[in-house]
């Protein structure tokens, strides 16, 4: 039903590392999922603009950026329909299993040497099964613990590791056979890893909370009339005419795809906000603390438009603007990807007892102090590029790997804070939804991406670099100013909830 606590762990499971048990099995399942998703990605951009006697699709360069950028928005904003069929149909352990299952069916298309053709199916296969399970999995974190566990973010910072996991060893194994050996034979390796991702949480979903085996608020027959179940469906026939008559006739170009996409990234989460704000199932309390969490959420698709360009941006300017020989042998450009990762991992132990003993503490920073700080450092990870890439001529690898250390460390103040945040503060009634809207600000900031890496070009980089990240710096200063406010928001929304509690304890109807 919804308002429906969700079922969390005990605070006496602390079988791994002072953690629940189910943690083990959700952090290798994201590690294999993160492999083949990263391995994918580490290849792309290569792969699409690389001349076809060498393997490659032959897109120009620029067309190429926009597409991997929209490529990732498409990816996350699938994510806002998979937590609604996992709140409403499947439940999260369903809807995890079947995201895998996709995910891996897309990588097997890249694997397969048919052309562009392969590749639009991969982006379809791939944005629906990781719809269905990045959110769902997320989630699957959140229900191990209580509401207020102070183990939360440190168990969020210790799950995220997982993918970093996955990340580091993505770009050496598979970019690495991909670029050397063969583009399709390094998408298959990603396939397997997404087999094996499967594997893991299939033999370890006995430990997850029974929240997840069911819908937290399943969708009855009588909400769903004859008359509804018709329209949508005329809806979607159309749509689907419309998108193969706009094939067949040009005018869904690719420019034109790039540009639907992205304003949809952006028009997405705007209007799922304003389901939630405006639905009854989402009490006052609840309503209160949505309220402040949109500032942080749009904190986040800034973030993520600086991040997520190095599979874009930044994977041209190592290919192009780096020189690859100076370490006396040459290294392969998918291999800068993994620097962040690496960075997560070095650090992630000391970011989850930071959390938890600065959580602690009566001066805590609150999570808008921390996406403020990760703003205002993701955007000096681009102006410290301002000096290599305006001296013309090659510049150290040194430099890309400072920065890409630099914007790392935004994100283990913004990426895992954040998981936990959404699962704290998301409405009862739309629980994975919210988890799924999470990930939509990585669509979003993918979206604006794609527009703005239109403008990237090597000649002119010192320029681009100074611009996006002077603009990133300011809007983290401003957060860091309006945080405390969107604290006292918070905190005015948890009164709501106690006052509530209370008077239903004094009628006996609570508990």
């Amino acid at each position: 039903m919804p308002g429906t606590p969700r079922v969390a762990g005990t605070a006496s499971d602390r079988a791994f590392f002072g953690h629940p048990r189910g943690l083990v099995g959700l952090f290798f399942t994201e590690a294999w999922e993160r492999f083949s998703y990263y391995g994918m990605r580490a290849l792309l951009l290569y792969y699409m603009y690389d001349q076809v006697a060498n393997g490659g699709l032959g897109i120009p360069d620029d067309t190429a950026k926009s597409l991997v950028a929209v490529y990732g928005s498409a990816t996350y904003m699938a994510a806002i329909l998979g937590g609604w069929v996992s709140d409403r149909l499947l439940g999260d352990r369903r809807a995890t299993l079947v995201g895998g299952v996709l995910i891996m069916v897309g990588h097997i298309c890249l694997a397969l040497p048919a052309g562009a053709g392969a590749l639009f199916a991969s982006m379809v296969f791939i944005a629906g099964g990781t719809g269905l399970l990045k959110p769902t999995i997320s989630a699957s974190v959140g229900d191990l613990y209580a509401p207020n566990d102070p183990r939360r973010d440190s168990g969020f910072s210790i799950y995220y590791m997982g993918i970093s996991v996955g990340a580091v060893a993505a770009p050496l194994v598979v970019g690495t056979v991909g670029q050397t050996y063969d583009y399709h034979l390094g998408f298959g390796i990603a396939a397997v890893g997404m087999a094996l991702g499967l594997a893991v949480y299939l033999w370890t979903q006995r430990h997850l909370s029974e929240a997840g085996s069911r819908p937290k608020n399943p969708l009855r027959l009588s909400e769903v009339s004859r008359s509804r179940a018709s329209l949508v469906g005329l809806g979607v026939a159309c749509l689907v005419a419309v998108v193969a008559v706009s094939a067949v006739t040009g005018l869904l170009s690719i420019g034109a795809t790039v540009n639907l996409i992205s304003v949809l990234a952006m028009a997405l989460p705007v209007v799922y906000f304003t389901v939630m704000l405006r639905s009854k199932r989402t009490t006052a309390a609840e309503r209160a603390r949505l309220r402040g969490y949109i500032p942080l959420f749009v904190a986040a698709v800034f973030f993520w438009v600086i991040q997520e360009q190095g599979a874009t941006v930044i994977a041209q300017y190592a290919d192009e603007s780096t020189d690859l020989d100076a370490f006396g042998f040459t290294i392969p450009a998918s291999w800068f990807q993994s620097v962040g990762s690496f960075v997560l991992i070095v650090l992630t132990p000391l970011f989850a007892l930071l959390w938890l003993r600065l959580d602690r503490s009566p001066r805590a920073p609150s999570t808008a102090h921390k996406f403020g700080f990760a703003l205002a450092i993701a955007g000096v990870s681009y102006l410290v590029l301002v000096l290599p890439a305006s001296q013309g001529g090659l510049s150290s690898p040194l430099w890309l790997v400072g920065s890409l250390a630099l914007v790392t460390i935004g994100e283990m103040c913004l990426s895992p804070i954040g998981l936990s945040a959404t699962t704290r503060l998301a409405p009862a009634a739309f629980a994975t939804q919210t988890m799924g809207l999470w990930l939509t600000a990585g669509a979003a900031g993918q979206g604006i991406a794609a527009q703005l890496v239109k403008f990237y070009e090597p000649d002119s980089a010192g320029t681009y670099f100074g611009a996006v990240g002077a603009g990133t710096v300011v809007l983290g200063l401003v957060l860091f100013a309006l945080s405390p406010l969107l604290r006292r928001q918070t905190e005015a929304a948890d009164s709501l909830v106690d006052h509530h509690e209370d008077a239903l304890d004094v009628t006996g109807v609570h508990r």
